[in-house]
């Protein structure tokens, strides 16, 4: 399965498609399916220090018969690493575990009150070093991204963030576009959340798809960049096997309408 690109405003390029690998810690189930990704046809790879897996993740990079090259990893700065000296030397340990020689892309976990500054310093530093291609945040508002502009050197290229049919969030989405930041949106599949709206039953009958593979290619369409997670040989392949379809018009229109404002995770909203 081929995967689009996406280039990011810093010239670099970024897999339009990859795993999200939270909670994943087993080592066996980890080497399993990093293998059922790779085999269908996933490179890239969304890890964090709060997930605890990052050591498997540079010992699956290792023993992968695919070359570093071809992959993208991710790795992002706990909350509770956040401070300028905490995060570079958490980086550290985090490349330690890694065991690779650059991360491709950084990103801040949690909009953190008072200490993001100081650790967005510490992101561009690590950035000039060359030990991370490019940097990033994760959980921003339009209000946390404001205030980023304001004192940092370089902007973040990429924005993860909980984005998926039921929780659109078009205002930071337009932002985000107009200052050429890339949204990612990881649980795209609201945990599961929601699985019987007809509408979508609908158009995945329509095109022959499954429910979570519509849900995940309407935010492909809407140029986001997009990280299911999953451990199941046969979800693994399902879920990337939506490049061979299109949505049409009306689905988009319709689909568009599914907006709740559900959220499953965490809401940076409440974060000064």
């Amino acid at each position: 399965m081929s995967v689009p690109n996406i280039k990011l405003a810093d010239g670099t390029s970024i897999p339009q498609f990859g795993l999200g690998l939270w909670k994943v810690t087993d080592e066996q189930t980890f080497s399993e399916m990093f293998d059922s990704a790779i085999d269908a046809g996933y490179r890239m790879f969304d890890s964090a220090q709060i997930y605890k897996n990052e050591q498997l993740l540079g010992s699956a990079i290792k023993a992968s018969r695919v070359s570093r090259s071809e992959l993208y990893i991710t790795t992002k700065i706990s909350v509770n690493n956040f401070g300028y000296k905490k995060t570079l030397s958490s980086f550290k340990t985090s490349m330690e575990k890694l065991d690779i020689d650059y991360v491709d892309l950084l990103l801040l976990h949690f909009p953190v009150s008072v200490l993001r500054k100081k650790s967005w310093k510490a992101l561009e530093e690590i950035q000039a070093s060359g030990q991370v291609k490019s940097i990033g945040v994760s959980n921003y508002t339009v209000r946390h991204l404001k205030e980023l502009s304001g004192y940092a050197h370089i902007m973040p290229v990429v924005n993860q963030v909980e984005l998926h049919l039921f929780l659109q969030q078009p205002e930071l989405v337009e932002y985000c576009i107009n200052h050429r930041i890339a949204i990612e949106a990881y649980s795209p599949l609201a945990h599961g959340k929601r699985m019987d709206d007809d509408i979508v039953l609908q158009i995945a009958n329509k095109h022959e798809k499954t429910y979570a593979q519509i849900m995940l290619r309407f935010l492909i369409q809407l140029g986001m960049i997009v990280i299911p997670k999953s451990v199941t040989k046969d979800r693994i392949e399902q879920n990337i096997n939506i490049f061979d379809f299109k949505l049409d018009g009306s689905d988009m229109k319709v689909l568009k309408s599914a907006d709740r404002n559900l959220r499953t995770c965490w809401n940076p909203t409440l974060v000064p």
